[in-house]
């Protein structure tokens, strides 16, 4: 009766958890292959530079202070649609530097603090980069760092309950388990094989 119940809860998580997450585990997947292929995105970058000028009075002052960091991000962001996370703003005497990042993207600027022009690199790594970058969760922020957890979490107990659904096939339990083994240690070897080399 145990056993009945263990092979049906692991057949039920199994399958189900499989299904919830069919989609996020071919994207890890699918980007575990273009991530090993970096060359694939060489042509996609574009880079740009544009100039400008903010409202004076948000940078000039006698201390740092008195810079207007607040508004200033947020009119680049209205002016050039940024939707990256601002990760730097640095003050300093004569001029502020700042950084944009996100998956696939980075904004670097400096403004000039007794003219308020600025310079801001714009810097689009393309489609395939963005997609490598939220597999390596670069740049994404607390709550896709838990996706990717999750995912990992959900790709363990799903192995784990396949295993455990090996033990109740009685007529092919010993040929899947060699399958199971001949695998494992193929992947050891290749595992040693790359370490060593």
């Amino acid at each position: 009766m145990l056993n009945k119940k263990i092979n049906t809860w692991a057949r039920w998580i199994h399958i189900y958890l499989s299904m919830f997450s069919f989609t996020a585990l071919l994207f890890f997947a699918f980007t575990g292959i273009t991530m090993n292929h970096p060359s694939w995105t060489d042509n996609q970058q574009q880079v740009e530079m544009v100039e400008g000028k903010v409202n004076t009075t948000w940078v000039v002052g006698s201390d740092t202070s008195s810079v207007e960091k607040s508004q200033i991000v947020e009119y680049l962001r209205d002016l050039y649609k940024i939707r990256a996370r601002l990760t730097e703003f640095r003050v300093e005497e004569n001029e502020c530097t700042l950084s944009f990042n996100g998956p696939g993207y980075t904004a670097y600027g400096f403004i000039n603090r007794s003219t308020g022009s600025y310079e801001l690199i714009v810097t689009k790594a393309g489609f395939i980069a963005l997609l490598n970058d939220l597999h390596r969760g670069s740049d994404t922020g607390e709550t896709w760092a838990a996706v990717i957890d999750i995912s990992a979490i959900f790709l363990i107990v799903i192995s784990v309950t396949g295993f455990i659904m090996i033990f109740f096939m009685t007529k092919r339990k010993t040929k899947y388990l060699w399958v199971l083994v001949i695998g494992a240690i193929t992947f050891a070897l290749l595992c040693y094989h790359h370490i060593i080399h």
